[in-house]
């Protein structure tokens, strides 16, 4: 609101009336309580972020099993993935056993064209079929329950044939490759994954693989 201020009018020397000088002055109480409409406006109207969680299927505890049957997986299935410094990453297929020769690193990065495709390769059937679903659901075809129950049933069908894999970082490894590489767990759709402290025979492994680099 702008107030006009009546400076009033004084004669000049000779009589004459000199003109009227007009002030003004702007009054901004109007405007704090418009910045707190906007602000009131914009707090309600923003969507906020969403808490997101990543789903991660534990084992189930079967007293029946003995506990060294519960903790073997199909080596032919198992990849391991050893996280290590400057964005590194070695991986191999099957388990070491120290009375036979120890299996060859192969070295990727962090890149599309690096884990995410080589687990997409090891995983395509069912990477596949659950990305069909997924586009399912977002064309309306398939309800989430629908999808959440199909996609269940897929993973209990190929337990004992779906690959596995087993993140190892090392000392050396940050914080942000082990989230990367569970993050790609979840985009590959890897149903079956542990975190897991690279043993002593991987941490050589790696230590020759760079040798030999």
């Amino acid at each position: 609101m702008a107030e006009i201020i009546d400076g009033g009018g004084k004669k000049k020397h000779g009589g004459k009336p000199q003109a009227k000088k007009h002030s003004t002055r702007v009054d901004m109480t109007p405007m704090v309580d418009l910045g707190f409409l906007l602000l009131t406006f914009f707090i309600l109207t923003t969507t906020f972020n969403k808490p997101q969680a990543m789903e991660i299927s534990m084992p189930v505890k079967d007293e029946d099993i003995p506990i060294d049957e519960r903790t073997k997986v199909p080596a032919e299935y198992t990849m391991n993935l050893l996280l290590t410094d400057n964005d590194e990453i070695y991986w191999y297929m099957g388990m070491i056993d120290p009375n036979r020769p120890m299996p060859t690193l192969t070295r990727t990065n962090y890149s599309k064209d690096g884990m995410r495709k080589l687990l997409i390769e090891k995983n395509r059937k069912i990477y596949e079929q659950i990305e069909a679903w997924k586009r399912d659901v977002e064309n309306r075809r398939m309800t989430r329950d629908e999808f959440d129950e199909k996609k269940k049933g897929l993973r209990e069908e190929n337990k004992r044939t779906s690959l596995i894999v087993l993140i190892k970082p090392d000392k050396t490894a940050r914080y942000k490759n082990i989230v990367d590489a569970l993050d790609e767990m979840a985009i590959c759709n890897i149903g079956s994954y542990a975190l897991l402290e690279a043993n002593e025979y991987e941490v050589l492994m790696m230590a020759d693989a760079e040798k030999g680099s």
